[in-house]
């Protein structure tokens, strides 16, 4: 096939080949890299995921890299989707010719397996996708970007869409500052605000991961997130948080944890200048200059338990945290895919004039 090959990474220099192969393909204001560290746990086999991960490269007759992915499974995912998978991510290719080396080598590595899955990544909670709209938008971090050649490759290989879904993007309305829920609200609901604190991070991890679980088990797309994936997905989180962006509604007479809303400064900027490279030296810097990434923020995930949903709980954090985020400055907040069958979790961005930013879906093919 045009002289390509399809070989495993091996070697630390085609580990370099790896994470650059994006940073060459895509314009670097668009595009957002996977963290290196996170790429280099896959191929080391020191990340949380349960199983071995393969990482391939497709090189060209001259030996330049045109393209790359993950092979991994995961019997959660199964589970969720019915059938034995095959689930590839971080996916790259320069062409069709190059997508097509990549599909053919997941097939040999497709025994027992019923279908082709991805891309999917492995943390969090096997995120990923491709987005199919919105392609002038940048990308933003936990979230992906592509040209719009890319899905027309994958259904030009018979992939089909599956689980399609928006990222969002919200404006925020300076006066919102001002319409925060009054105290006598938070007693009506029963409920009182708290503020996630910097130190205490670790304590609130597990609280939250319990509710995050219990609220999206019934999404088809949610495979159960484990302590020691939702440690990895979570670690140096505690340096980033702004205090008034982590917000968590409590029962007011048990002290329950019963929603949250977790929302992040955007440090895509700095991720996209460092290309991903994210190691002390970079973590300081962006520590020492936090405060000019506080414009814009990114709303990793929110949830409420499913004993309390449908009660208003999410509407009285939303409204809070857009206060704070106009209070704070900040001018707009971008979200993580919801979901076309999750309309409620769209709602609480559509009442503040949200309104999606990429369309998002995932792919899957039978095997051969």
């Amino acid at each position: 096939m045009n002289g390509l090959t399809v070989v495993p990474v091996t070697t630390r220099a085609d580990l370099r080949a790896f994470v650059d192969l994006p940073l060459r393909l895509h314009p670097r204001h668009l595009a957002v890299p996977l963290l290196a560290s996170t790429i280099t746990s896959w191929w080391r086999g020191t990340s949380p995921h349960p199983g071995p991960v393969e990482l391939l490269l497709v090189r060209d007759a001259a030996g330049q890299v045109v393209g790359r992915t993950t092979v991994h499974t995961d019997a959660r995912l199964d589970a969720r989707l019915g059938v034995p998978s095959l689930l590839f991510g971080a996916t790259e290719f320069a062409d069709a010719d190059a997508a097509a080396a990549l599909v053919g080598a997941l097939e040999a590595r497709a025994a027992g397996r019923a279908q082709l899955f991805g891309p999917v990544s492995l943390l969090p909670n096997q995120s990923g996708g491709v987005i199919t709209s919105g392609f002038e938008e940048r990308g933003f971090v936990d979230s992906p970007w592509n040209p719009a050649r890319v899905p027309a490759a994958y259904e030009a290989l018979g992939f089909e869409r599956w689980g399609e879904s928006d990222t969002w993007v919200v404006d925020v309305d300076p006066t919102a500052a001002r319409r925060a829920p009054s105290e006598a609200e938070w007693r009506a609901a029963g409920l009182r605000l708290e503020r996630g604190r910097r130190s205490q991070v670790a304590r609130l991890v597990p609280e939250v991961l319990a509710v995050l679980n219990r609220s999206f088990a019934a999404l088809p797309y949610y495979t159960t997130i484990t302590d020691a994936e939702m440690a990895a997905a979570t670690d140096g989180l505690g340096f980033l948080v702004d205090e008034d962006l982590l917000l968590l509604a409590r029962d007011a007479g048990t002290g329950g944890l019963v929603a949250f809303v977790l929302v992040v400064p955007d440090i895509t900027a700095f991720v996209q200048r460092v290309g991903g490279r994210l190691g002390p030296l970079q973590q300081l810097l962006l520590l020492a200059t936090r405060q000019r990434h506080r414009r814009e923020a990114v709303l990793v995930v929110q949830g409420t338990d499913p004993d309390r949903q449908g009660r208003g709980v999410l509407t009285l954090l939303s409204r809070t945290l857009q206060a704070h985020l106009a209070a704070g400055g900040y001018e707009r907040l971008r979200s993580t895919f919801v979901g076309r069958d999750n309309p409620a979790s769209a709602r609480q961005f559509a009442r503040f004039g949200g309104r999606p930013l990429h369309g998002v879906t995932f792919y899957r093919r039978p095997v051969a």
